[in-house]
């Protein structure tokens, strides 16, 4: 806890953000840590809740109680080392989680929340500023290899707890940078990718191999036979993701101008990383509409603002939910309410319960999106008859989320039992946990749990590895 009574003295204090117009013009990230005062300010608000539910509000189980005391009291660098404890990459969730841990906050049931995310982020900023993050080899190596197919937070995660376990651990990517979908989903100006890069070092100061460009169960000069990595390895971790997006079905799919938002995400990604991208895809003076009302969707959103979009809706087909959750049925858990991102804030139309009916098009070219205003039936999305309208469209980014992994190359070649989700098979229960159908193949992340969230990931790449650990020593010392 902090001060006694420091919930009863302060407020709840907001990171300061760079202006609208000032942070359009650029794709960095704009919004800054704490001062150390403030820092100070918001961990004296931990109550002494007797039961902290932040912890278990929280995916990785941070010790949030304690760090928020030792920030209270200057001592960051232990707090620092606590939150390690249980996360690898505060450096990650201090910038893009959610915050489920503020939603579970006992002070959150009538006030403000204690501002977690931000001390987290004030945390680990300090740490790097500072240089109390290095690297941490292990003093003793097993002679064990292990192969991570994917370089996500799950994948990352896994790979340094088993690197720090003393395994020969070997990271494949299938892009030509380290990070997955945390480098090129994400937009640089909500997370700057120097955060990757330096944990990166980090990791291969730890003895940690990154191949990227390798193409496991792909074709070409790339390609890594599947039957090869499992033989050439004592555990294979599969992180790879979620990665096959959902699609809208309805007539004009096939018109160009529409595309799936990764594909929008990734190249501007890529350009501000100095890559060249032919055709690139492009909002620049065009009307844009983005159909999905989740992260995803606000990204593109922000993206499109950036490069100069005429105008922005992002169309959701749920009702809008209240401003104001009733915490009453809501607390600790993760509340249904309105929420804006920064995104949002830089301009953009959000339109409510409304359904693609339609995609019209003129001379092969998208021109506009029919819709229809819809209503629950019986819990089902059901259009309302004669509230059909129409709006511009010069650009439509479909941001629906993801059904399932890719299946064709890897899985397939592996022949990894699915679920009904047609994600990997893998329980995270007793003995074995992890494990895939496949002797001596684990899953990890979204690969196995479906479309989540990065601190999940991480979660899962930490317990995961703990199981890869004990498999091949019999027992391990790795935290779960």
């Amino acid at each position: 806890m902090g001060k006694p009574t420091g919930f009863l003295e302060f407020q709840r204090l907001s990171e300061s953000a760079e202006p609208v117009a000032s942070r359009l013009k650029h794709y960095r990230e704009f919004t800054s840590h704490l001062s150390d005062a403030d820092a100070q300010t918001q961990g004296a608000r931990c109550m002494d809740c007797g039961i902290p539910f932040c912890n278990n509000g929280c995916p990785v189980n941070n010790i949030i109680p304690d760090w928020n005391d030792l920030v209270y009291r200057g001592n960051v660098e232990d707090a620092l080392q606590v939150l390690h404890s249980t996360n690898n990459f505060p450096d990650f969730t201090g910038r893009i989680c959610p915050a489920p841990c503020e939603a579970a906050c006992t002070l959150g049931i009538n006030a403000d929340p204690v501002g977690i995310k931000s001390i987290e982020h004030y945390i680990v900023d300090k740490g790097w500023e500072n240089g109390w993050i290095v690297p941490q080899p292990a003093a003793v190596k097993t002679g064990r290899r292990v192969a991570v197919v994917g370089s996500g937070p799950a994948g990352l995660a896994a790979a340094q707890q088993l690197a720090r376990a003393g395994h020969d651990v070997v990271v494949f990517e299938k892009n030509s940078r380290v990070g997955g979908l945390l480098r090129y989903g994400i937009p640089d100006f909500k997370f700057d990718k120097a955060n990757i890069d330096r944990r990166v070092a980090q990791m291969e100061a730890e003895g940690v191999e990154f191949r990227v460009n390798a193409q496991v169960g792909g074709e070409g000069e790339n390609a890594i036979a599947v039957a090869d990595l499992v033989a050439g390895f004592d555990a294979v971790i599969l992180a790879g993701g979620s990665e096959k997006p959902r699609d809208l079905p309805v007539p004009g799919r096939e018109l160009a101008g529409v595309h799936f938002a990764m594909e929008f995400l990734t190249q501007q990604n890529k350009v501000n990383a100095g890559d060249a991208v032919p055709g690139q895809i492009v909002a620049t003076g065009k009307h844009v509409v983005v159909i999905g009302g989740g992260d995803t969707g606000s990204d593109c959103v922000g993206t499109s603002n950036r490069q100069g979009a005429k105008s922005v809706v992002q169309l959701e087909v749920l009702p809008q939910p209240p401003v104001q959750e009733d915490k009453a049925l809501s607390w600790p858990y993760w509340p249904i309410k309105l929420r804006t991102s920064t995104s949002h804030e830089e301009g953009c139309q959000r339109e409510f319960a409304v359904a693609t009916q339609e995609i019209l098009g003129e001379g092969g070219k998208v021109r506009a999106l029919r819709l229809a205003r819809i209503e629950m039936l019986n819990g089902v999305p059901t259009p309302i008859a004669g509230s059909e309208f129409e709006i511009p469209a010069d650009l439509v980014l479909l941001a629906m989320g993801f059904v399932s992994p890719v299946k064709a190359g890897l899985l397939e070649q592996l022949g990894v039992e699915l679920d009904a989700r047609g994600a990997v098979r893998a329980s995270t229960e007793g003995k074995g946990a992890y494990a895939t159908s496949v002797a001596k193949v684990f899953a990890a992340g979204d690969m196995r749990r479906g479309q989540s969230l990065v601190v999940w990931a991480i979660r899962e790449g930490r317990q995961c590895a703990r199981e890869v650990d004990a498999f091949l020593m019999g027992e391990s010392q790795l935290p779960r």
